[in-house]
């Protein structure tokens, strides 16, 4: 069945957490790469655990928690000036190349962002980058963090099609599979060719690239 609109994960779908390397870098030559890893790594950990908790707390303090400790695991001394230009660079993460042109080829469908990502942190991004979305989600709306089954709901209430008419695209196996438990059609973007998590679910297909799912819909 085609999908009558899109909803997008951001941060490691349309845009490359990564992409923080070299700013890390600057600051501690040799260190970015590992860093960058870990910061993700506690960053995705802490959103779960928090959710775990009952306490949520918006995803840039979350970020900037991940990034403290981080730093003082692998014996990185930072100081507020350094953690502000690496927040910084959140709000210009770079696109994947393939981004933009995937979505003008699917511009027949209505888009829309589903992300983690608090508005102080999402919203700048999306301005930044020029893409163009119907609307842009945060799970701020609902105090939890993915993949708790009430973030998916925020994309039926705000785009008005039912959650089997949704194609979700994400390149996080955890995510598109907590959209799939929900309901959505899924995408799972696989740059790295990894299995697929063992949740008792599987996406709807699996693509190497953004880049593919303009073919598969077509």
């Amino acid at each position: 069945m085609i999908p009558q609109a899109l909803v997008f994960d951001a941060y490691g779908t349309l845009f490359d957490v990564h992409s923080v390397v070299q700013r890390c870098d600057a600051s501690w030559p040799g260190k970015g790469a590992q860093l960058s890893r870990l910061w993700r790594a506690k960053q995705l950990e802490y959103t779960w655990l928090r959710t775990l908790m009952g306490r949520y707390a918006p995803f840039s303090r979350v970020t900037r928690d991940a990034l403290a400790y981080s730093c003082a695991s692998l014996g990185l001394s930072l100081n507020e000036d350094t953690s502000r230009a690496l927040m910084a660079e959140y709000l210009r993460l770079a696109p994947y190349p393939d981004v933009a042109d995937a979505l003008a080829k699917l511009a027949r469908f209505p888009h829309a962002i589903l992300t983690n990502g608090s508005p102080d942190m999402i919203d700048p991004l999306v301005a930044h980058s020029g893409l163009d979305f119907k609307a842009v989600l945060s799970v701020d709306a609902v105090k939890v963090f993915k993949p708790a089954p009430q973030v998916y709901q925020l994309a039926v209430d705000r785009l008005g099609v039912a959650k089997e008419q949704i194609g979700f695209v994400s390149s996080n196996c955890w995510d598109a599979l907590g959209a799939k438990s929900f309901g959505f059609q899924v995408y799972w973007i696989d740059r790295l060719e990894a299995p697929v998590d063992r949740l008792g679910f599987e996406p709807d297909a699996v693509l190497k690239s953004l880049g593919d799912l303009p073919e598969i819909l077509r």
